[in-house]
């Protein structure tokens, strides 16, 4: 009896050190991951990753991680001649095989949600328009223009729509003409534009955007999407 209960103890003793080391090597690997997650042609602020399912030693044994949430902030690149920052996304992925020495990771299917704040999407359009949120699902766009040399300023609540998998729209609801010929023209080229996202990994599009109080919310989904250094 007593031989039994020594053997219980060793089990529960061994069996919380291969935890501990297996916990130990999860927290090790995130933080090699979060060091060497790059996005082609985008520069990242900062990355964090976080390794779900366990024991996590078989799965790094098999190349093959069941998932991995991947939060990222700051991350910029050019578009079209514009500098568009993405505030922050979080992304979940699912079988994540990983490459090349562990330096590269392919999801087979990922889903999540980038947030554009109203103040990054203002700098990325520029040209003196300003964009907030407009209440109930819309956005104000604030744009100044030009009539006979005097600055006419106008402010339109606006719709947001998906063009593509990449590319936003923003579009006035209405202009108020004034009855001011070729005033609603004037304006909408001012606050009408379309942006195109890049700087997310690559294998994911866009898929449903909605304008909150925080900034564009836009949900994103993807197949093979890579992460790697």
């Amino acid at each position: 009896m007593r031989a039994l209960r020594i053997l219980l103890v060793m089990v529960v003793v061994l069996g919380g050190i291969l935890v501990a080391v297996d916990r130990a090597a999860v927290y090790f690997v995130e933080s090699e991951a979060a060091d060497r997650v790059q996005v082609t042609g985008a520069t990242i602020g900062s990355t964090d990753v976080s390794i779900k399912g366990f024991p996590f030693l078989t799965q790094i044994a098999g190349s093959q991680l069941d998932e991995v949430d991947v939060e990222m902030t700051g991350i910029e690149t050019d578009t079209d001649g514009r500098r568009i920052r993405i505030t922050r996304m979080n992304a979940a992925l699912h079988e994540v095989k990983l490459a090349d020495g562990y330096s590269s990771a392919t999801a087979a299917r990922a889903s999540g949600t980038a947030v554009i704040s109203y103040k990054d999407l203002t700098k990325a359009v520029g040209d003196g328009v300003a964009v907030e949120y407009g209440g109930k699902g819309k956005v104000k766009v604030t744009g100044t223009v030009d009539i006979l040399g005097n600055p006419l300023s106008r402010s339109v609540l606006s719709t947001v729509t998906l063009v593509d998998g990449h590319t936003f729209k923003v579009h006035a609801d209405n202009v108020p003409g004034e009855d001011i010929p070729g005033l609603e023209g004037l304006v909408r080229q001012k606050t009408d534009f379309e942006q195109k996202i890049s700087g997310l990994p690559s294998g994911l599009k866009l898929r449903k955007i909605q304008p909150t109080a925080d900034g564009l919310e836009i949900s994103v989904e993807g197949t093979d999407v890579r992460l790697g250094g």
